[in-house]
């Protein structure tokens, strides 16, 4: 009987707890609920499954949102556009090409992108878009037609400068930044005239740095971002743009076997534009020193000189070309005479690029030191660089 009795108590005073229990839950959820009212976010329980998608007509929480109904991304993409898309201009070109076999000159038209400089009107674009240009018309952002003339290029760096005469207040000059401190994954926009579709903007991030291009017969451009940002026909001479709305480069060229969009786009670093630019202006062209050596041929040793410039500064430092006989009308080349060139300021050379390459930023008067092998020995030839003629441009097209 007294164990029955002790069951029984102990039955009651369970069924208490758990409605006491029941009851402070019931309370508890209560409160949450309310609570929960006031805020823009839902938190269903994990035993409801994923989160549900907001049904049509509902929205996103609007702390995500600014007053215009933009995410912080877009936000920053819209600001770039407004801030750079008047900087950008189409350039169509007309010129002629010649037909060996008709005999007979083809009228061709061109287009590219461009982006102003100053209010001047200089305007940057790749030499390749005006390279063949007899007439060169630029359009601005307002639809003003202008006659452009040009007035300098760079062709070994694929730039090139021209300039408009525009009424005021329609010129609206795109920031410089900086490519020194880019880092592969940073997000960039490339605004340009794709297919003739004006000032429009694509994105992407910087996907490599430090490619090497080569717009010229055996003249390379070194530092040169790659970006997966969409670049087609018509972009070339536009903008690469960083999120603070400040030009870090100019599309130039795509890898691509249908000449359209692959994802692989290269883009030519402000920090070669800064220093190219001025001197278009100021002289037309970029001086650099001549070494007076136009031809050379690849051998396993190095670089061996095949033509030197009668009288340059490379003969008249003591570097030897072929040893030329005459024998009758004929001239006959012994390329064993010949000096081999293995490095620069002592660095190697293995290919024509890498040797101009090295005499990019040289000057008339600056002196660089060619060694070269002769007779199976190193000799170390110092040579004193003469003025311009043509720069790297002829020997680009000659070595």
């Amino acid at each position: 009987m007294r164990q029955f009795a002790v069951c029984l108590l102990a039955a009651v005073l369970g069924s208490c707890l758990a409605l006491w229990i029941m009851d402070s839950r019931q309370s508890t959820v209560g409160q949450v609920e309310a609570q929960g009212t006031n805020s823009p976010y839902s938190f269903p329980s994990s035993s409801a499954g994923p989160m549900p998608f907001p049904a049509p007509g509902a929205s996103f929480p609007t702390a995500l949102y600014n007053a215009d109904g933009l995410t912080p991304e877009e936000q920053v993409n819209v600001a770039v556009y407004e801030n750079c898309n008047r900087s950008v201009v189409n350039i169509s070109t007309t010129g002629v090409s010649a037909d060996r076999f008709l005999m007979m000159q083809i009228p061709e038209e061109g287009s590219g992108s461009g982006a102003i400089l100053d209010h001047q009107g200089h305007i940057l674009t790749n030499f390749h878009v005006i390279e063949r240009a007899r007439q060169i018309n630029v359009t601005l952002f307002n639809e003003d037609s202008l006659p452009a003339k040009l007035v300098g290029a760079d062709p070994v760096n694929d730039i090139a400068i021209i300039k408009v005469d525009a009424k005021e207040g329609t010129l609206f000059p795109i920031p410089l930044g900086s490519s020194d401190h880019l880092q592969v994954g940073m997000r960039v926009f490339a605004l340009g005239n794709p297919f003739g579709l004006e000032r429009s903007m694509s994105q992407g991030i910087i996907s490599s740095l430090n490619r090497t291009l080569e717009v010229q017969r055996n003249w390379v451009i070194k530092s040169i971002i790659q970006i997966d940002a969409s670049i087609n026909p018509g972009n070339s001479g536009g903008p690469l743009i960083n999120t603070h709305g400040q030009l870090i480069g100019m599309n130039t060229a795509i890898a691509s076997r249908v000449e359209q969009s692959a994802g692989i786009g290269f883009a030519i670093p402000v920090s070669l534009i800064r220093r190219v630019v001025p001197e278009l202006i100021k002289h037309g062209k970029v001086i650099r020193g001549d070494v007076g050596i136009t031809h050379v041929t690849i051998t396993d040793k190095g670089l061996r000189v095949a033509r030197l410039v009668p009288g340059g500064p490379a003969e008249k430092a003591g570097i030897k070309g072929p040893k030329v006989t005459r024998r009758g009308l004929l001239e006959i080349a012994d390329s064993s005479a010949a000096d081999v060139i293995v490095a620069v300021n002592e660095e190697p050379v293995t290919s024509a690029a890498e040797l101009l390459g090295i005499f990019e930023s040289k000057k008339p008067g600056d002196i660089v030191e060619i060694s070269v092998l002769r007779k199976d020995e190193v000799v170390k030839v110092p040579v004193t660089l003469g003025g311009d003629q043509g720069g790297p441009k002829s020997a680009a097209e000659n070595i």
